[in-house]
């Protein structure tokens, strides 16, 4: 989230879209209700009519895989209609930057950009740069007519998104299309602000990134990134989706989003001079990443303390260097090749979870070993028994191992808007079971007890490990077993190594770092994750614990409550706060100002993101982009520097053609692991979505009784017009299935599904809730053993909102 929850209140206009956040983020709409309270307008954009379509002000439905379409003719109505914040364009992002002239877009090249290479089925990049001077600063056009420039690029790439094509690809009408568009658009006016919230709805898809694209293209066309009650607001699944995305669970990166060397990055300088940002605008830029090697010197020192040397790299190589992709999909490629060996699953169940559920299943018996720390036996790790296996063919050994649950257990969990709260034991868990932090822990010592015999170089980075978390500073940090949750926060934080002098304060060894801007890359600090420094300091300890009613009131107006917990970066609450301000430092909205130079100095109650110098359009407000300003286009994607509508890999629509007019019907970047389905054969679209009885793949609501009573089966969501086709009624069975698998569920009949027209011709959409498997309590087949191993480019996220099936009447 640029923003943060409570942030929600100040908006004049709510678009959810991608999620269904009444039910799956009920906090959430605490907010969303004091917004509504406040005058603000809802909108739900979604396949389903929710729980959130019936608070809505607006309902818009769409068909799964057509946000892009839906999306850019938003972009074009508010750019036809004259509604964005030419101000803000102008001070804040790229739409007057010109472009390389070579640029092609799909317009042009019958679906693909400039620079497709249908070999390696890769885009070069070259033509999506921008024209620079001598000095490697934008050229910029004189007016938004310029042809070259970024906002008339955009302009006509967007042209073929019309009312009309919106509603012949999507399924929504022409009259409904411009409500929703004319509502969210009035607030490029200075007075109004509007924000979006989406959630798996957009990602999971062959083009999930390039769907949040849109959506950040159009808030910053109107203005609306950087202020209260605005940005482009992801609402992550679990309760610690952030924070574990911070600590580095995704495979291509290192904590604190630093990504993890590659095979050519040989050396430390090598992989810094690939980070040293910025490189085009220098001096206009205050963009964090220039201090790259800060933050993976700070990084490698705590990792191999005094094993990491400048004489060495400072254990640079030590770290593995990475090639290829090892995301999900490829991952499982693998482990049914035989290539993986082994495998430990944290809190995942990919035997519900993954895509093509089976086909994961049964690759799990390809391991040599599978480890999965659990609250309970989940699908995973009963793999060997579920019906139709005989347990003597898998050699497959599993281990077991009981796990604590969230309130068993200290610690820290960052939520969607990047809060750190610290949470305490309540219980002691029951049995043998253990916290993360402890089977992690000695899972470690272990590893260095059979390695600190070696002699072998490959060996070192084992055997030099600092696995030291045994410290402690006061009595009631509890110790568990030789690991102290509390030394594991202060070495995230990180510590002073030697006595450093910065800006005339000495800092003495041993001593927190107060915050990230303090590290160093000669070795005189450590830091686990430097985005999270500054969240344990000498001066107030543990800030995530901070409660403290008379530290918690809101002095700032807006819903900040910046003394309550902590939050990255540096506690700032709002990211891109500069952009709130036009180039003299005056609020847009004077009402829910942030930030504001007073003619001396900055005030407000969020920590500015940015120097303190006195307000100049030459000083970028976005500073985690290479030029400091926001972009309207984007030249680092997989898939094209503008988001433009493919089909999703498997498409009730017949031919080879696409719907907005050219002839590439599906993303061209995309990795394909098996045919997709003819929309012949299974004409149906399916969608698996959550619900508010079950969470995630099960394993905690399925074994919980009144959970499981309250939603005791599988079922499927299907319009009347399907049921009367297939001659269901709602209690049935019925089987849905494609050539990866297939289910036998209830059918549940509601109205609150359905038919979409679609370039004249009907689309059913089938509904399945995701969460079922053959462990618990509440038993059923899972939904995943239909949904296609093909995901984005960018993230390699499968695509399960949008992929076609059969059904029948059991």
């Amino acid at each position: 989230m640029t923003n943060h929850w409570i942030d929600l209140k100040n908006s004049d206009c709510i678009l959810i879209m991608g999620s269904n956040a009444a039910e799956n983020h009920p906090i959430s709409f605490k907010w969303v209700t004091r917004a509504m309270e406040n005058g603000a307008t809802l909108i739900h954009v979604d396949p389903r009519y929710t729980r959130t379509s019936a608070k809505a002000d607006i309902y818009a439905p769409l068909r799964p895989g057509t946000d892009i379409v839906f999306l850019n003719g938003m972009i074009r109505y508010c750019i036809e209609n004259g509604l964005y914040n030419d101000e803000y364009l102008r001070i804040h992002t790229n739409a007057f930057c010109k472009i390389n002239g070579d640029l092609q877009l799909p317009e042009d090249l019958d679906g693909l950009f400039s620079g497709y290479d249908s070999a390696t089925k890769k885009y070069s990049k070259s033509t999506w740069q921008y024209q620079l001077t001598g000095d490697n600063s934008n050229i910029k056009a004189d007016d938004l007519d310029d042809p070259e420039c970024v906002f008339a690029i955009l302009r006509r790439h967007v042209s073929r998104y019309t009312p009309e094509v919106v509603s012949d690809i999507c399924g929504v009408s022409v009259d409904k299309f411009l409500e929703v568009a004319g509502a969210f658009c009035a607030t490029g006016a200075r007075d109004k602000v509007a924000t979006i919230m989406y959630a798996m709805g957009w990602t999971q898809h062959t083009k999930g990134v390039q769907n949040i694209r849109a959506m950040a293209i159009l808030q910053l066309l109107l203005g609306n990134i950087g202020l209260a009650g605005g940005g482009v607001n992801a609402l992550r699944g679990e309760s610690n989706v952030q924070g574990s995305t911070d600590h580095a669970l995704l495979y291509h990166i290192l904590p604190g989003y630093l990504p993890c060397p590659t095979s050519s990055q040989q050396d430390l300088a090598t992989w810094v001079a690939s980070r040293a940002l910025p490189t085009i605008n220098p001096g206009k830029s205050t963009n964090f990443w220039q201090n790259a090697g800060k933050f993976a010197v700070s990084l490698l020192k705590d990792y191999y303390g005094e094993h990491a040397t400048a004489e060495n790299d400072f254990a640079y190589h030590y770290l593995p260097k990475r090639y290829g992709d090892h995301s999900h999909i490829p991952l499982f490629q693998k482990i049914d090749e035989g290539v993986i060996k082994g495998l430990i699953a944290f809190g995942q169940n990919p035997a519900v979870g993954g895509p093509d559920a089976e086909f994961e299943r049964n690759a799990l018996a390809e391991l040599d070993w599978l480890i999965v720390a659990e609250l309970w036996e989940t699908e995973t790790a009963a793999f060997w028994k579920r019906d139709g296996v005989n347990p003597r063919d898998i050699k497959t050994e599993v281990f077991l191992l009981p796990a604590a649950a969230s309130f068993e257990k200290e610690g820290s969990v960052s939520n969607s808007g990047r809060w750190m709260q610290w949470r305490y034991k309540a219980v002691e868990p029951p049995g043998e079971a253990k916290s993360d932090l402890w089977i992690l822990g000695r899972l470690g010592e272990m590893l260095k007890l059979l390695y600190r015999g070696s002699i072998n170089d490959r060996d070192k980075p084992i055997k030099h490990l600092s696995w030291d978390y045994s410290n402690t500073r006061g009595d009631d940090e509890e110790v568990e077993d030789g690991f102290n949750v509390h030394e594991a926060a202060r070495r995230i934080n990180g510590y002073f190594l030697e006595d450093v002098e910065i800006d005339g304060t000495v800092y003495e060894k041993g001593t927190l770092v107060p915050s990230f801007p303090s590290l160093r890359d000669d070795g005189s600090t450590s830091s686990a994750n430097w985005i999270y420094c500054g969240s344990y300091t000498e001066s107030g300890g543990n800030l995530g614990t901070r409660r403290n009613p008379d530290n918690s009131k809101d002095v700032s107006g807006i819903g900040l409550y910046s003394s309550w917990s902590w939050c990255w970066p540096v506690n700032r609450r709002i990211i891109y706060n500069r952009a709130s301000c036009d180039a003299n430092g005056n609020p847009w909205n004077e009402s829910k100002k942030v930030i504001w130079w007073d003619g001396a100095a900055w005030q407000g109650g969020d920590v500015r993101d940015f120097g303190t110098s006195a307000p100049s359009a030459e000083v970028g407000a976005f500073i985690m982009t290479t030029e400091g300003i926001g972009k309207l286009f984007g030249a680092g994607l997989a898939d094209g520097p503008l988001p433009e509508h493919y089909e999703p890999f498997e498409s009730p629509l017949p031919g080879s053609g696409n719907p907005i007019g050219h002839g590439q019907k599906t993303n061209p970047v995309i990795t394909v692991y098996h045919d997709p389905c003819d929309c012949t054969d299974y004409p149906y679209v399916c969608t698996t979505y959550r619900m508010v009885e079950h969470w995630q793949a099960g394993a905690m609501t399925r074994n919980l009784p009144w959970l499981a009573e309250l939603v005791p089966d599988a079922f499927a969501e299907i319009s009347e017009t399907l049921a009367a086709k297939i001659g269901v009624v709602t209690g049935e069975k019925v089987r849905i299935w494609n050539p990866r698998g297939q289910v036998t569920v209830y059918a549940l009949v509601t109205n609150r599904i359905k038919k979409f027209l679609i370039n004249g011709r009907e689309v059913e959409m089938i509904g399945l809730p995701w969460h079922f498997g053959y462990q618990g309590l509440a038993v059923g087949d899972s939904a995943n053993s239909l949904s296609p191993r093909v995901g984005d480019p960018n993230t390699s996220i499968p695509e399960f909102k949008a992929f076609l099936v059969n059904i029948e009447k059991v």
